[in-house]
């Protein structure tokens, strides 16, 4: 789907439209406001095949099928707005948001300002640019571009769920759960477990928002300390509430929260301080009960961290861990696993000089999704445009999805092993494996590199913009990984000369 888009001097269409054609789309864009997709998507189906040169119907079919994730049906659609008029601000807009959602950053960013500049008053377009702000770290002005969306057009429920999101990120704990309310009075049909699990997140946040401050870093300015690599999982020790033995933990650069398992929080007398409704994840159809938990210190090396939210879940893990550390704690510091030395250093300046202004050229740019994942581009041979990989060091192996493993020019590389995959929504038998002749990460790469295909559909219904894998332990467990959080930014040094790039 290029996006190379040729657009002729503006020609309205010449159709003359029915008021009860008029009628319809209107009730068609409230059906999509409420979320009933399908229905929404029958009439203006309808509409577009009875009145074909009804500009507006199309541009908002094509926003319909960008809700229902189907990009390259919307994204042809719109161009068949854009190709009789190339100044429609609001198919400018739609355009935007099918190239956001599709993890097309970049591209998207330059046709949001573009449909800004042709109109200020254009909605979708404040929300598209508050959310590309969002994922280039630029929070403040995230929420700025969402709440102008929001006084443009104040029934549209996704707005609020956006700004609710961007206040956690911005530590608004109590803005992020008012918007969440007038997203759940705003939206029209949703299941049940979702909208349990708002109210959940709802209640949470409310306890957060009366906490005097979160996430409190203390102890040395730096520290080292070990790890153990476990099937490709870097396994740490740590101490929480005071408690001298120590439990074992996972280093998740996949996960925003730490979670820990509900054995621990027995162990600790710990209470849960909310709950909402039932979670899936990657590696399995199963479902979980979302659980809040709140630690008063996680200690680590010679730092420590006070006042975590945390998940309390039950573990299933054949490695006797009790939890995952987060990116919420260890993003409080300069953080590099080193898997060529099996050690982790924590530092609240970067003493080593790893990302100066010598090294920026090493180094990669990273996206937080609002779900909590890294997101980085990753180069697959066979694959013409970068993807987009959440970069987990929690995940043993890598993964890629469903649709890229249906790709023609990566089929030709299936494997004929079969994995199990255990996720904390289960496990899933029988798992597709390829190996992929080469897996780049800027200029570093894995050839070959072993990769399973899964359903990412859980993933991508949370993560904001389309993420076609995951970089696990099988790849990055062959550098130094370096990550600034701060500046979103990571930089991998091999450990071994062969690694190098060519």
């Amino acid at each position: 789907m290029a996006c190379i888009v040729v657009l002729t001097a503006p020609a309205a269409f010449s159709q003359r439209i029915s008021e009860a054609t008029k009628d319809d789309l209107k009730e068609a864009i409230r059906l999509t406001r409420a979320n009933e997709l399908k229905k929404s998507e029958a009439i203006l189906q309808t509409i577009v095949h009875s009145a074909p040169g009804f500009a507006k119907a199309r541009t908002e079919l094509a926003f319909n099928l960008t809700k229902q994730r189907r990009f390259v049906d919307a994204y042809d659609m719109v161009l068949s707005v854009l190709d009789k008029d190339k100044e429609d601000s609001r198919a400018l807009s739609v355009l935007g948001a099918i190239l956001l959602s599709s993890g097309r950053l970049r591209e998207a960013r330059a046709i949001v300002y573009r449909a800004l500049d042709l109109d200020r008053s254009e909605h979708l377009a404040w929300a598209c640019l508050g959310m590309l702000d969002y994922y280039d770290n630029d929070v403040d002005q995230a929420l700025n571009s969402l709440k102008q969306a929001i006084y443009l057009a104040p029934r549209e429920p996704d707005y609020y769920f956006s700004l609710a999101q961007a206040s956690v990120r911005a530590d608004r704990y109590k803005d992020a759960a008012t918007a969440y309310d007038r997203f759940l009075a705003t939206s029209g049909v949703m299941d049940v477990d979702r909208r349990d699990r708002i109210r959940g997140l709802i209640s949470f946040l409310r306890y957060l928002g009366e906490r005097p401050s979160l996430y409190d870093a203390g102890g040395s300015s730096e520290t080292t300390f070990k790890f153990e690599l476990t099937n490709n999982l870097p396994v740490i020790q740590v101490y929480l509430n005071g408690r001298e033995k120590p439990f074992r933990f996972v280093i998740d650069t996949g996960s925003g929260m730490t979670v820990l398992s509900q054995k621990a929080a027995n162990e600790l007398g710990m209470k849960e301080v909310a709950r909402g409704g039932n979670g899936r994840g990657v590696g399995g159809d199963g479902k979980f009960a979302i659980v809040y938990g709140f630690l008063d210190e996680i200690r680590m090396g010679e730092v420590s961290v006070h006042n975590v939210p945390v998940y309390l879940r039950e573990i299933k893990s054949r490695h006797n861990v009790d939890g995952y550390l987060g990116l919420a704690v260890i993003s409080k510091y300069f953080f590099t696993i080193d898997y060529g030395t099996s050690t982790v250093l924590l530092s609240k300046e970067d003493k080593a000089d790893i990302f100066s202004k010598e090294n920026v050229q090493h180094t990669l740019p990273l996206r937080l999704t609002p779900s909590g994942f890294l997101s980085g581009e990753v180069g697959v041979a066979g694959i013409e445009a970068e993807l987009n990989f959440i970069v987990d060091t929690a995940a043993s192996v890598s993964v890629i999805s469903d649709n890229v493993a249906a790709a023609e020019t990566i089929k030709k590389y299936l494997s004929d092993q079969r994995y199990k995959v255990v996720g904390s929504a289960g496990e899933v038998v029988d798992v597709p494996s390829f190996l992929l002749p080469r897996v780049t990460f800027g200029k570093n790469f894995r050839a070959p590199l072993l990769a399973v295909a899964l359903d990412l559909d859980v993933i991508n219904e949370t993560s904001g913009f389309e993420q076609a894998g995951i970089l696990g332990g099988n790849f990055l467990k062959n550098y130094r990984v370096a990550f600034d959080f701060k500046r979103s930014r990571v930089k991998l040094t091999p450990i071994a000369n062969e690694d190098l790039p060519e």
